[in-house]
Protein backbone atom coordinates (compact mmCIF):
# COMPACT_ATOMS: atom_id res chain seq x y z
CA UNK A 1 0.00 0.00 0.00
CA UNK A 2 1.10 3.65 -0.94
CA UNK A 3 1.73 5.59 2.64
CA UNK A 4 -0.32 8.54 2.59
CA UNK A 5 2.44 12.14 2.99
CA UNK A 6 1.55 15.15 2.46
CA UNK A 7 3.23 15.46 -0.68
CA UNK A 8 0.80 12.97 -2.18
CA UNK A 9 -2.08 15.27 -0.60
CA UNK A 10 -1.17 18.21 -2.60
CA UNK A 11 -0.12 15.89 -5.60
CA UNK A 12 -4.08 15.04 -5.73
CA UNK A 13 -5.03 18.58 -4.76
CA UNK A 14 -3.73 19.56 -7.66
CA UNK A 15 -5.79 17.89 -10.15
CA UNK A 16 -8.82 19.08 -8.67
CA UNK A 17 -9.30 16.28 -5.44
CA UNK A 18 -9.77 16.63 -2.18
CA UNK A 19 -7.06 15.05 0.05
CA UNK A 20 -8.01 11.42 0.39
CA UNK A 21 -8.16 11.68 4.33
CA UNK A 22 -8.98 7.82 6.00
CA UNK A 23 -11.09 7.88 7.64
CA UNK A 24 -11.51 5.96 11.25
CA UNK A 25 -11.46 2.04 11.01
CA UNK A 26 -14.75 0.43 10.50
CA UNK A 27 -14.72 -2.59 13.37
CA UNK A 28 -12.78 -5.81 11.82
CA UNK A 29 -10.96 -3.07 9.07
CA UNK A 30 -7.01 -2.53 9.47
CA UNK A 31 -6.38 1.44 9.49
CA UNK A 32 -5.73 3.00 6.84
CA UNK A 33 -1.95 4.63 7.29
CA UNK A 34 1.31 3.17 8.40
CA UNK A 35 -0.36 0.59 10.06
CA UNK A 36 -2.08 -0.91 7.12
CA UNK A 37 -1.05 -4.36 5.66
CA UNK A 38 -0.62 -4.58 2.03
CA UNK A 39 -3.31 -6.43 0.05
CA UNK A 40 -2.40 -10.03 -1.10
CA UNK A 41 -1.59 -10.40 -4.58
CA UNK A 42 -2.65 -13.99 -4.42
CA UNK A 43 -5.95 -14.64 -6.66
CA UNK A 44 -6.15 -18.03 -3.81
CA UNK A 45 -6.82 -14.98 -0.91
CA UNK A 46 -10.32 -13.92 -2.49
CA UNK A 47 -13.17 -13.87 -0.69
CA UNK A 48 -15.01 -14.39 -3.81
CA UNK A 49 -15.18 -17.66 -6.23
CA UNK A 50 -12.81 -17.87 -8.93
CA UNK A 51 -14.56 -16.57 -12.09
CA UNK A 52 -15.77 -19.19 -14.23
CA UNK A 53 -18.05 -18.38 -17.54
CA UNK A 54 -21.29 -19.32 -17.09
CA UNK A 55 -22.92 -22.09 -19.61
CA UNK A 56 -25.15 -19.20 -20.75
CA UNK A 57 -22.59 -17.13 -21.72
CA UNK A 58 -20.02 -18.90 -23.31
CA UNK A 59 -23.10 -20.77 -25.56
CA UNK A 60 -23.98 -17.37 -26.47
CA UNK A 61 -20.29 -16.39 -27.06
CA UNK A 62 -20.19 -19.74 -29.40
CA UNK A 63 -22.92 -18.92 -31.37
CA UNK A 64 -25.30 -21.20 -29.86
CA UNK A 65 -28.71 -21.04 -29.56
CA UNK A 66 -30.66 -17.52 -29.41
CA UNK A 67 -32.41 -16.73 -26.28
CA UNK A 68 -36.05 -15.25 -26.93
CA UNK A 69 -36.72 -11.71 -25.82
CA UNK A 70 -40.26 -10.23 -26.20
CA UNK A 71 -39.18 -8.40 -28.87
CA UNK A 72 -37.54 -11.69 -30.70
CA UNK A 73 -34.18 -13.66 -30.62
CA UNK A 74 -31.63 -12.27 -28.78
CA UNK A 75 -28.60 -11.14 -30.77
CA UNK A 76 -25.60 -12.63 -29.15
CA UNK A 77 -21.88 -11.70 -29.52
CA UNK A 78 -20.44 -15.28 -31.08
CA UNK A 79 -17.11 -15.93 -30.56
CA UNK A 80 -14.77 -14.43 -33.19
CA UNK A 81 -16.29 -11.24 -34.10
CA UNK A 82 -13.79 -8.75 -33.91
CA UNK A 83 -13.81 -4.86 -33.11
CA UNK A 84 -16.20 -3.72 -35.85
CA UNK A 85 -18.27 -6.38 -36.13
CA UNK A 86 -18.90 -6.78 -32.18
CA UNK A 87 -19.72 -3.12 -32.18
CA UNK A 88 -22.39 -3.56 -35.08
CA UNK A 89 -23.67 -6.45 -32.92
CA UNK A 90 -24.04 -4.19 -29.89
CA UNK A 91 -25.55 -1.30 -32.16
CA UNK A 92 -28.45 -3.75 -33.51
CA UNK A 93 -28.91 -5.79 -30.06
CA UNK A 94 -32.55 -6.20 -29.61
CA UNK A 95 -31.90 -8.80 -26.20
CA UNK A 96 -33.91 -7.42 -24.35
CA UNK A 97 -36.76 -4.12 -23.56
CA UNK A 98 -33.79 -1.45 -22.84
CA UNK A 99 -33.42 -1.07 -26.53
CA UNK A 100 -36.85 0.46 -26.95
CA UNK A 101 -36.04 3.59 -24.59
CA UNK A 102 -32.07 4.11 -25.91
CA UNK A 103 -31.38 7.27 -27.54
CA UNK A 104 -27.10 5.30 -28.02
CA UNK A 105 -25.67 1.88 -27.39
CA UNK A 106 -22.92 2.59 -25.30
CA UNK A 107 -19.95 0.14 -26.24
CA UNK A 108 -16.98 1.69 -24.61
CA UNK A 109 -13.92 4.06 -25.65
CA UNK A 110 -9.64 3.85 -24.95
CA UNK A 111 -7.13 1.61 -26.51
CA UNK A 112 -8.39 -1.68 -27.51
CA UNK A 113 -5.61 -3.42 -26.36
CA UNK A 114 -4.68 -1.56 -23.39
CA UNK A 115 -3.00 -3.02 -20.15
CA UNK A 116 -6.11 -1.96 -18.45
CA UNK A 117 -9.65 -2.30 -18.62
CA UNK A 118 -12.36 -0.32 -16.57
CA UNK A 119 -15.56 -2.37 -15.87
CA UNK A 120 -18.57 0.32 -14.60
CA UNK A 121 -21.93 -0.52 -14.85
CA UNK A 122 -24.66 1.01 -17.43
CA UNK A 123 -25.02 4.16 -18.90
CA UNK A 124 -26.73 6.86 -17.61
CA UNK A 125 -28.23 10.20 -18.92
CA UNK A 126 -24.99 12.00 -20.62
CA UNK A 127 -23.75 8.29 -21.71
CA UNK A 128 -27.18 7.69 -23.38
CA UNK A 129 -26.96 10.79 -25.49
CA UNK A 130 -22.94 10.67 -26.27
CA UNK A 131 -22.15 7.11 -26.83
CA UNK A 132 -19.50 7.18 -24.60
CA UNK A 133 -19.25 5.53 -20.82
CA UNK A 134 -18.13 7.81 -17.61
CA UNK A 135 -19.12 11.16 -18.60
CA UNK A 136 -20.14 14.15 -16.69
CA UNK A 137 -19.24 14.73 -12.77
CA UNK A 138 -18.96 10.82 -12.59
CA UNK A 139 -16.08 10.79 -15.73
CA UNK A 140 -14.44 13.72 -14.58
CA UNK A 141 -13.32 11.92 -11.63
CA UNK A 142 -12.34 8.85 -12.90
CA UNK A 143 -9.93 10.72 -15.26
CA UNK A 144 -8.69 12.50 -12.63
CA UNK A 145 -8.12 9.15 -10.76
CA UNK A 146 -6.40 8.30 -13.41
CA UNK A 147 -4.35 10.96 -14.08
CA UNK A 148 -2.64 10.66 -10.86
CA UNK A 149 -1.45 7.62 -12.00
CA UNK A 150 -0.50 8.57 -15.53
CA UNK A 151 -3.18 7.05 -17.28
CA UNK A 152 -5.55 8.25 -19.93
CA UNK A 153 -8.40 7.08 -21.87
CA UNK A 154 -6.99 8.82 -25.47
CA UNK A 155 -3.41 8.26 -25.07
CA UNK A 156 -1.91 6.54 -28.03
CA UNK A 157 0.07 4.35 -26.36
CA UNK A 158 -1.42 0.90 -24.96
CA UNK A 159 0.98 1.13 -22.00
CA UNK A 160 -0.94 4.31 -20.86
CA UNK A 161 -4.55 4.21 -21.67
CA UNK A 162 -7.04 2.46 -20.39
CA UNK A 163 -10.01 0.47 -22.08
CA UNK A 164 -14.00 1.26 -20.42
CA UNK A 165 -16.82 -0.56 -20.69
CA UNK A 166 -20.05 -1.01 -18.67
CA UNK A 167 -21.75 -3.85 -18.30
CA UNK A 168 -24.74 -2.95 -19.63
CA UNK A 169 -24.36 -0.98 -23.32
CA UNK A 170 -28.05 0.45 -23.06
CA UNK A 171 -29.28 3.10 -20.17
CA UNK A 172 -32.01 1.60 -18.09
CA UNK A 173 -34.66 4.07 -18.22
CA UNK A 174 -34.57 6.91 -15.33
CA UNK A 175 -31.32 5.48 -13.89
CA UNK A 176 -32.90 2.71 -12.37
CA UNK A 177 -30.91 -0.44 -11.38
CA UNK A 178 -30.35 -2.98 -13.99
CA UNK A 179 -32.67 -6.48 -14.23
CA UNK A 180 -30.92 -9.57 -13.76
CA UNK A 181 -32.05 -10.32 -17.17
CA UNK A 182 -30.80 -7.59 -18.44
CA UNK A 183 -27.27 -8.05 -16.97
CA UNK A 184 -27.40 -11.89 -18.87
CA UNK A 185 -28.29 -10.25 -21.84
CA UNK A 186 -25.13 -7.84 -22.22
CA UNK A 187 -22.87 -9.86 -20.74
CA UNK A 188 -21.63 -11.82 -24.09
CA UNK A 189 -20.90 -8.72 -25.04
CA UNK A 190 -18.67 -7.54 -22.61
CA UNK A 191 -17.09 -11.32 -22.20
CA UNK A 192 -16.42 -10.82 -25.89
CA UNK A 193 -14.78 -7.60 -25.19
CA UNK A 194 -12.21 -8.29 -22.46
CA UNK A 195 -11.24 -11.55 -24.66
CA UNK A 196 -10.22 -9.04 -27.21
CA UNK A 197 -8.22 -6.22 -24.95
CA UNK A 198 -6.26 -9.05 -23.11
CA UNK A 199 -6.01 -6.41 -20.43
CA UNK A 200 -3.23 -7.21 -17.64
CA UNK A 201 -5.70 -5.91 -15.17
CA UNK A 202 -9.11 -5.38 -14.98
CA UNK A 203 -11.01 -2.63 -12.41
CA UNK A 204 -14.31 -3.70 -11.47
CA UNK A 205 -16.29 -0.57 -10.47
CA UNK A 206 -19.78 -0.61 -8.55
CA UNK A 207 -21.74 -3.29 -7.12
CA UNK A 208 -23.51 -4.11 -10.82
CA UNK A 209 -19.99 -4.54 -12.69
CA UNK A 210 -19.14 -6.70 -9.60
CA UNK A 211 -22.27 -8.75 -9.17
CA UNK A 212 -21.66 -9.78 -13.21
CA UNK A 213 -18.16 -10.43 -13.00
CA UNK A 214 -17.70 -12.19 -9.80
CA UNK A 215 -21.21 -14.00 -9.58
CA UNK A 216 -20.90 -12.41 -6.17
CA UNK A 217 -23.35 -10.18 -3.87
CA UNK A 218 -21.15 -9.46 -1.23
CA UNK A 219 -20.50 -5.97 -0.82
CA UNK A 220 -17.86 -3.75 -2.55
CA UNK A 221 -15.99 -2.85 0.72
CA UNK A 222 -15.96 -6.34 1.48
CA UNK A 223 -14.49 -7.48 -1.77
CA UNK A 224 -12.17 -4.22 -2.73
CA UNK A 225 -8.77 -4.95 -1.41
CA UNK A 226 -7.49 -8.24 -2.78
CA UNK A 227 -6.98 -10.07 -6.47
CA UNK A 228 -10.15 -11.82 -7.47
CA UNK A 229 -9.61 -13.24 -11.16
CA UNK A 230 -11.88 -13.35 -13.93
CA UNK A 231 -10.85 -15.29 -16.84
CA UNK A 232 -7.72 -15.61 -15.40
CA UNK A 233 -7.18 -12.06 -15.70
CA UNK A 234 -6.71 -10.37 -12.34
CA UNK A 235 -9.25 -8.32 -11.16
CA UNK A 236 -9.34 -5.54 -8.60
CA UNK A 237 -12.86 -4.23 -6.95
CA UNK A 238 -13.29 -0.91 -6.45
CA UNK A 239 -15.99 1.93 -5.85
CA UNK A 240 -17.76 3.46 -8.41
CA UNK A 241 -17.05 7.24 -8.91
CA UNK A 242 -20.64 7.94 -8.75
CA UNK A 243 -20.79 6.62 -5.23
CA UNK A 244 -17.46 8.50 -4.00
CA UNK A 245 -18.92 11.75 -5.51
CA UNK A 246 -21.89 11.12 -2.08
CA UNK A 247 -19.11 9.52 -0.14
CA UNK A 248 -15.81 11.22 -0.57
CA UNK A 249 -14.35 9.85 2.94
CA UNK A 250 -13.94 6.49 0.78
CA UNK A 251 -11.99 8.42 -1.59
CA UNK A 252 -8.87 7.04 0.28
CA UNK A 253 -9.99 3.59 -0.10
CA UNK A 254 -10.24 4.40 -4.01
CA UNK A 255 -6.99 5.18 -4.40
CA UNK A 256 -5.59 1.78 -2.23
CA UNK A 257 -7.52 0.14 -4.93
CA UNK A 258 -6.09 1.89 -7.63
CA UNK A 259 -2.07 1.31 -6.04
CA UNK A 260 -3.05 -2.80 -6.28
CA UNK A 261 -4.33 -2.70 -9.59
CA UNK A 262 -1.15 -0.87 -10.58
CA UNK A 263 0.81 -3.15 -8.50
CA UNK A 264 -1.20 -6.07 -10.15
CA UNK A 265 -0.29 -4.71 -13.54
CA UNK A 266 3.33 -3.83 -12.54
CA UNK A 267 3.12 -0.43 -14.17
Amino acid sequence: MTAWTPARAAMLCELGLQAWLPRPARPGEAAVGAGATTPSLRGGDSAGPERQVPARAVEAAAGGPARMSNSGPARVAPAGLDWPELQRAVEDCTACGLCATRTRTVFGIGHRRARWMIVGEAPGEQEDLRGEPFVGRSGQLLDAMLRVLGLTRSADSPARQVYIANTLKCRPPSNRNPEPEELARCEPFLVRQIELVQPAVVLAMGRFAVQALLRSKEPVGRLRGRVHHYQGVPLVVTYHPAYLLRNPLDKARAWEDLCLARQVCGA
